[in-house]
């Protein structure tokens, strides 16, 4: 591990717990992702193997941290705009050099269901149960900065029809990590209850244009065996079900 790499991780909170986030700042930098530029032959030469299992996989350009740091409450990183391809060649290693960063609307229903989805079968996570959400892009980047909440936003209203706005968020945002994957995610009450808005989502999946939703579930206890969740998912429940909220 570089000295630069051992700066990013000193004095994180520890793996799997949840620690309230007190600022954030994502900045997204010009030129090409260090990983990227390293990695470019094995990162095409996974891709052409992924695409033959899996044709739908579509190799659009994300936010790809190359540095974050945790210091206090405040997550601080520097992104570049890459290929997803190398950002899946990466996942398949968690090497160093990279970070995943990302941010979960935790939608909660008026009676205390946490509202999620599940991926379809031909998406690069599939089957898998996790808040509505999806890695920042381009649409995403406001005067070089990462819009967090607007990215939250526009993907749980194209994934599930919902509006933010229709909810009350909960002050603050909290963040968790696992194997150099950063969640940043804040609480968004809505004013229906679970029934009501898995109809919700429902109808909004037979008119709209968004393929990678395979159904909503109401998540009503921290049991990991429940669904079939993310590694993300699992300390979310455990803080929010288990008491510690």
């Amino acid at each position: 591990m570089t000295v630069s790499e051992q700066n990013d991780m000193a004095g994180w909170p520890p793996e799997g717990t949840v620690f309230p986030v007190s600022h954030i700042d994502l900045s997204v930098l010009p030129g090409e992702h260090p990983f990227h530029l390293r990695e470019l032959a094995a990162v095409r030469e996974n891709w052409a193997r992924e695409v033959l299992v899996n044709p739908a996989l579509y190799d659009g350009r994300m936010v790809f941290q190359h540095h974050v740091s945790i210091r206090d409450g405040a997550v601080k990183g520097e992104a570049y705009i890459t290929p997803f391809s190398t950002f899946l060649w990466w996942r398949k290693q968690r090497a160093l050099g990279g970070f995943h960063l990302f941010a979960f609307a935790v939608a909660i229903s008026s009676d205390g269901a946490m509202i999620a989805i599940r991926m379809a079968p031909h998406t690069a996570n599939p089957g898998q149960v996790y808040c509505a959400a999806g890695s920042m892009d381009e649409s995403d980047i406001v005067d070089g900065y990462c819009d967090v909440e607007g990215n939250m936003r526009r993907e749980v209203l194209e994934e599930t029809g919902l509006d933010l706005n229709d909810a009350v968020a909960e002050p603050g945002y909290y963040g968790t990590h696992i194997s150099r994957s950063v969640t940043l995610f804040r609480i968004f009450r809505f004013p229906w209850t679970a029934d009501d808005m898995l109809r919700k989502i429902e109808a909004h999946m037979l008119v709209s244009e968004e393929d990678e939703v395979d159904g909503a579930v109401a998540i009503r206890s921290a049991d990991p065996s429940a669904h079939h969740y993310s590694a993300a998912m699992l300390p979310i429940l455990a803080w929010y079900f288990g008491g510690d909220k």
